[in-house]
């Protein structure tokens, strides 16, 4: 018998207008765009006035507000290719390595004598002994300070690679903690440029890691490329060290170990500091730009977790009246005198800030210290208008897909192909209400998903229409054939769309970038059109043939 119950009926109906409530906002983009940016700023602020009530005021609240995000090819915008430069990390962290190693051999100076540490190539800390007989015992002890490397692939190794030669002593990362440690600085940077995109409220950003030490960002709607790069190049790295003496030279000379360093604020004056800082950016939790409670100019609070503020409140009680310096990515910003300890955990910068600059700098602080410097290998800014008519090409190229379809069907299959048009309509409707609820990104091979989509969605209306066909052959009446012609369609339909879906996600899983605009589109075409098929067109067939009651139909 041919018939769909009614609470099926109801809940096709329900789906499909859930739908293309979604997808209606899309209709309206500029609008619900304005809405959207308005609502977000008021949550985050707290704060309303009669522009952003305005532009709050363009879209009613109880509507879905939720849009198709554009893609970099689509809205314009910029496009990063960055290298980090992970050997960086490799230094720095023998350089802080250097007082456990320190500390290490002064347990054993009964038989290593005196220790010195030497100059040695980036990625090694080197440390001469007076005494060579006991190599052994130095090694043995820096061996000590090896933990266990945190990977899977370098379970059981040592972090360090500890070995000595007559009097000097050689550490570096060995080899499993090198990959380690490329992998978290990798996994770092990625985030860290992630944050700082967000902080800025840039739109649906695409970054991600590509080989062994690249990252892509690609960011919609921003100006141009060196406006990302200012964004994100900035190492931001703030670091607090000990003060030599001031210069008034850059040729002044230091010892080793020592650096020579710029004043921020003040033209021509040096500082000659220690290179180990007592504490680092990496310590911090939290940074807002704020001002001066004495002078009422722009400054910077920040906040340190318990082991910086241990580390910080240690070093400031033992060494009150001894300045230190605040370095900001290689200029002192400040080097106060400390007056007493400081063991709150928190603190101030100030310096020669305005509003802007203070806030900058609280974003890149807050957002945290890039491990490594970032070599930028390609940039590219796509204007707007080239998003534009890359939109407009993929309208045509939707718009002719769609007519030759609906004409070939109507053509073909007569009133039955004026509702698989139909049904083809509510199809593309419920794809970009599923994008829109997913808060997916659509770019311009997203679009060409949906045309394929357009194209292939009637595959299945075919296979079920050809299969009435044969039904009606046997002379079993039209009730009987529209019912075995999808019954008997069936395993054929979901067979060919299951195994276009498999490369759907086996696209999605493998690709990057475009690929995986693509698989997105291409995967929820094919879901909603096995559902229009299956349920849509055949709803639309049922109620016809319930109303009409023929004798004969045509297909």
């Amino acid at each position: 018998m041919l018939q769909i119950p009614l609470w099926n009926r109801l809940m096709i109906i329900l789906v499909v207008l859930a739908g293309l409530a979604f997808a209606m906002p899309n209709l309206f983009y500029d609008r619900v765009e304005r809405h959207n940016d308005a609502v977000a700023v008021i949550e985050d602020t707290g704060a309303t006035n009669d522009a952003l009530e305005s532009e709050r005021g363009l879209w009613p609240d109880l509507l879905p507000s939720t849009l198709v995000n554009l893609g970099l090819d689509l809205r314009g915008g910029a496009h990063l290719l960055a290298e980090v430069q992970v050997a960086d990390v490799y230094e720095a962290r023998m350089d802080a390595l250097w007082p456990e190693v320190r500390d290490a051999l002064r347990d054993v100076r009964d038989e290593v004598g005196t220790i010195r540490r030497q100059d040695a190539p980036a990625g090694e800390l080197q440390v001469r002994i007076s005494r060579p007989e006991g190599i052994a015992a130095a090694v043995a002890a820096v061996r000590e300070l090896a933990t266990p490397v945190v990977s899977l692939t370098g379970v059981g190794s040592p972090t360090l690679d500890v070995r000595g030669e007559n009097d000097l002593v050689t550490v570096t990362l060995s080899e499993a903690e090198r990959e380690a440690t490329d992998n978290r600085t990798m996994q770092q940077s990625v985030e860290i440029v992630r944050r700082r995109v967000d902080e800025a409220g840039t739109r649906e950003p695409t970054i991600q890691r590509q080989g062994r030490d690249r990252i892509l960002i690609q960011v919609p709607g921003i100006g141009s490329a060196q406006e990302l790069k200012d964004l994100i190049g900035t190492t931001a790295r703030l670091t607090f060290h000990p003060v030599v003496r001031r210069a008034a030279s850059a040729e002044a000379e230091v010892e080793s170990r020592q650096i020579l360093l710029p004043s921020m604020d003040e033209e021509g004056v040096f500082y000659v500091l220690e290179q180990t800082p007592v504490v680092t950016g990496d310590d911090l939790v939290d940074s807002q730009p704020a001002f001066d409670q004495q002078t009422g100019q722009p400054s910077v609070t920040f906040r340190f977790n318990p082991s910086g503020a241990r580390a910080f409140g240690e070093y400031t009680a033992a060494n009150v009246g001894a300045p230190f310096a605040i370095v900001l990515d290689e200029e002192v910003i400040s080097a106060p005198v400390i007056r007493q300890a400081i063991t709150g955990g928190s603190g101030q910068i100030t310096g020669n800030f305005n509003v802007e600059t203070s806030t900058e700098l609280a974003v890149l602080l807050r957002a945290g210290a890039l491990p490594a410097e970032m070599v930028f290998l390609e940039e590219r800014t796509i204007g707007p208008e080239l998003g534009a008519d890359s939109i407009a090409a993929g309208e045509i190229a939707a718009v002719v897909a769609f007519a030759a379809v609906l004409v070939f069907m109507v053509l073909s299959y007569g009133l039955f192909g004026v509702f698989a048009s139909l049904a083809l309509i509510l199809n593309v409707g419920l794809i970009f209400g599923v994008l829109s609820l997913i808060g997916a990104t659509l770019t311009l091979p997203g679009i060409a998903g949906i045309v394929l989509t357009i194209g292939m969605a009637v595959d299945a209306n075919v296979l079920v229409f050809e299969r009435i066909r044969e039904e009606l052959k046997t002379a079993k009446g039209p009730a009987r054939a529209i019912e075995l012609g999808y019954s008997r369609a069936l395993s054929a339909i979901i067979d060919a769309n299951l195994t276009t879906f498999i490369i759907a996600v086996i696209l999605f899983a493998l690709g990057s970038g475009p690929v995986r605009g693509f698989s997105v589109t291409l995967g929820i075409g094919i879901l909603t059109s096995v559902f229009t098929a299956i349920y849509v067109t055949r709803l639309f067939i049922v109620t016809w043939f319930d109303r009409r009651r023929p004798k004969t139909i045509e297909v």
